[in-house]
């Protein structure tokens, strides 16, 4: 029994490499071809078919569709014919590993290293994982086989099994219970058809259990999804629904199956294997007319809530791209750009709080600073979660540029909250107001920064060099800027301006921040500028040689 426990563990473990090499190497095309899959129903069911075998995993499909819908990229209808056709998917895969292929675990082995070692610089060494994930796949079978063959002839195992083989709705139970914990229908029906191949579980039984594995399959992705809005959850429910009814109508008609499943072929595993396939093909053409009112059931069962828009929760952070980085870090660079949105604007309305002593203006200010501190965490939380995954180097640089540029815009809500606000605040209690002359400078300082803010959101989408080296030079620009309005603000002061003095303090503070936030934003441009090679080691001149001590 520990020689089977370690070979399940083992099967597992080669199905999650094989679905997280495919997935890496294949997921970002995959991705969009789900996407654009739902014109017609049809289409959408070739499609999950084709991504099923692909990610060998119904359950990545199930959660990439549900995020999907719940984002409307796709449709609910569209999204159900998606995973009617994953189901299928999933006995095609399991179609080809129950081939008795064992002459061929040197080859994948072999070719999967040589891919994996040859092609490190390119995305498609992970279909290198993905072969070396098949064979150890072939390798555990075979140890259940070898491992559970004297198990056959067990009559305590036979007094076990008896029983439960009359018992076909606990062995649903049980089967999709396990199917559920291991996240692998995949790994359940082999694991069966192994046990199968051995007589240790009676045909019947097996069949039992594969329905249960069907069932197990769909409950991980409703779990998973509970926390989703309901457009999201539809799907998973939509999929578990179909398959529930499936089992029901086929659970009368199990010891009666048998005969007519062998006609295909008579060696058990196979049998299995076959009912497999039969099962959820019956289930997919059943119900691939009904699509439309499984989507209204599930509209019943899971109607939409009416709510306002919470700008507080992240949009763009889909916890199911983790296994395909490029997708992950799209979706943190556009959250990264939705809370650039929200500093550009509370930087507009700062000067706005400045010129019209707004108190309401000034506390929107700092509830929107909560909203930036909220994302922030949440961009941090998914990247730090992203990072447990190997990352190649091109995809390395993009972690670290979203990671920069989104805390280097959290610092800079900081400093209008807790600096710009505060003299705004004071600004307020005193009922003091800035010179003409003076405010169109803090103007002319504030618009320059919110233009390089612009310019810095294009440079950390594009990684354009020359744009990266005009925000670096504009550095320079707006410090040399800042030096000027203090220099005439010190002149207004000596002239003796009453409401230069009354706001002295305020006014060279506010333009020392304004310094400091553009310095915030202009960093996304140093490590594209050195990457380019653009930039000299220190900007400080050699020290000029000692001259020589003469000689006593």
């Amino acid at each position: 029994m520990l020689n089977i426990v370690g070979a399940v563990c083992l099967l597992l473990w080669g199905v999650s490499m094989v679905s997280t090499g495919l997935n890496r190497a294949f997921g970002t095309a995959l991705r969009r071809t789900i996407s654009h899959s739902t014109s017609n129903r049809f289409k959408a069911f070739f499609v999950g078919l084709v991504v099923t075998v692909m990610l060998q995993s119904s359950t990545a499909v199930s959660m990439i569709v549900s995020s999907f819908a719940a984002r409307s990229v796709i449709t609910i209808p569209g999204a159900i014919a998606v995973m009617l056709g994953a189901d299928v998917g999933t006995t095609l895969a399991v179609q080809v590993m129950s081939l008795n292929i064992s002459w061929f675990i040197p080859v994948l082995l072999a070719a999967g290293y040589t891919v994996n070692k040859s092609m490190e610089a390119s995305q498609y060494k992970h279909v290198g994982r993905a072969l070396m994930g098949l064979a150890l796949i072939f390798i555990s079978l075979g140890m259940i086989q070898d491992v559970a063959g004297p198990l056959g002839h067990s009559q305590e195992l036979k007094s076990m099994m008896d029983p439960l083989a009359n018992q076909y709705i606990l062995a649903i139970i049980i089967s999709a219970l396990f199917t559920w914990m291991t996240h692998s229908s995949l790994g359940s029906i082999l694991l069966y058809m192994s046990f199968a191949r051995t007589g240790i579980v009676p045909m019947n039984l097996g069949f039992a259990l594969v329905l249960g594995a069907n069932i197990g399959s769909v409950i991980a992705p409703v779990v998973m999804t509970l926390r989703d809005i309901p457009a999201g959850r539809r799907v998973p429910l939509g999929n578990l629904l179909t398959r529930a009814i499936g089992v029901i109508i086929c659970l009368p008609f199990l010891p009666f199956l048998g005969p007519y499943v062998a006609q295909l072929d008579a060696e058990p595993a196979r049998q299995l294997v076959n009912f497999h396939t039969l099962f959820n093909l019956a289930v997919a053409i059943s119900f691939l007319p009904f699509i439309g009112p499984m989507t209204r059931l599930s509209e019943i069962i899971l109607p939409d809530r009416p709510r306002d828009e919470d700008e507080s929760l992240p949009r763009y952070l889909d916890p199911t791209a983790f296994t395909t980085p490029p997708a992950a870090l799209a979706g943190a660079a556009r959250e990264t750009m939705r809370v650039s949105d929200i500093i550009q604007r509370m930087m507009r309305d700062t000067l706005e709080a400045l010129r019209t002593n707004n108190a309401h203006l000034v506390q929107s200010i700092r509830d929107q600073e909560l909203i930036v501190d909220g994302l922030y965490e949440s961009i941090k939380n998914y990247l730090a979660r992203l990072s447990s995954e190997s990352l190649d180097k091109h995809e390395g640089k993009r972690y670290m540029q979203i990671l920069t540029f989104s805390t280097n815009l959290e610092h800079i809500g900081d400093i209008i909250d807790k600096n710009l606000m505060e003299m705004a605040a004071k600004k307020i209690r005193n009922q003091d107001n800035f010179s003409r002359q003076g405010f169109a400078e803090i103007s002319d300082l504030h618009h320059r920064v919110m233009d390089n803010m612009n310019l810095a959101q294009n440079v950390f989408m594009t990684g354009d060099v020359k744009m990266a080296r005009k925000l670096f030079e504009e550095k320079a620009i707006l410090r040399n800027q800042e030096m000027m309005a203090a220099e005439s603000h010190f002149k207004r002061l000596s002239e003796g301006v009453a409401e230069t003095i009354a706001t002295s303090s305020l006014h060279l503070d506010i333009l020392r921040d304004l310094r400091r936030i553009n310095s915030y934003v202009s960093l996304i441009a140093y490590p594209i500028l050195e990457e380019a090679k653009a930039l000299t080691p220190t900007r400080l001149r050699p020290p000029k040689s000692a001259a020589p001590k003469e000689k006593p």
